[in-house]
């Protein structure tokens, strides 16, 4: 009977860091902390560790940022039933990467900070801040019909004390774009 090879030392350093980059991720934390992927939350918390470690281990082309950050978004959607549209699953992808790019090369600084961070984080709660919203454009188009009258569609009206740069930006498909505060951003 064949006992699988241990992992190498950088592939054992890796997944360290890509444990600990996943519980110090807000938006995870509080799937986690809320069950929202129901009593297994922690578990799943793991396992999502475990395939994104399987993603970079596997024989072939190491995995991009974007593959990653589609990997991140899918397995929030599928497990902890969570649509997000916050653009954290970016600088996770981005720091997974990185954090492989760097254990392959022997050094363990990212790990270290990371692992760092995540044990001052333990047992604390994330509170989840909503984005501040204009109420009344929130459902602004609940009642409108999928039929074409073939006539122009009635434009909406700002509330006078709305300045501008806070209208909600919708994209092609008609769905009000979620921005987070990055970098620059006010």
């Amino acid at each position: 009977m064949n006992t699988p090879a241990a992992p190498s030392p950088s592939s054992v350093l890796f997944a360290r860091g890509v444990i600990a980059r996943l519980a110090v991720w807000p938006t995870l934390k509080i799937a986690v902390q809320e069950g929202w992927g129901g009593q297994g939350a922690a578990e799943k918390q793991t396992w999502m560790a475990s395939v994104i470690v399987d993603a970079f281990e596997e024989e072939g082309q190491k995995p991009d940022d974007q593959y990653i950050e589609e990997m991140l978004l899918q397995i929030m959607a599928d497990e902890f039933d969570a649509v997000l549209e916050d653009e954290s699953t970016e600088s996770v992808a981005l720091d997974i990467v990185h954090l492989w790019d760097e254990t392959r090369a022997g050094k363990e600084d990212g790990v270290i900070k990371f692992e760092e961070l995540a044990e001052k984080l333990k047992g604390k709660k994330v509170v989840a801040q909503q984005a501040p919203t204009n109420d009344e454009d929130e459902w602004e188009d609940e009642d409108v019909s999928d039929e074409d009258d073939g006539g122009e569609a009635p434009q909406l009206m700002q509330p006078p004390q709305s300045p501008p740069r806070n209208e909600p930006e919708v994209d092609e498909d008609g769905f009000t774009l979620v921005k987070g505060k990055g970098k620059g951003r006010r």
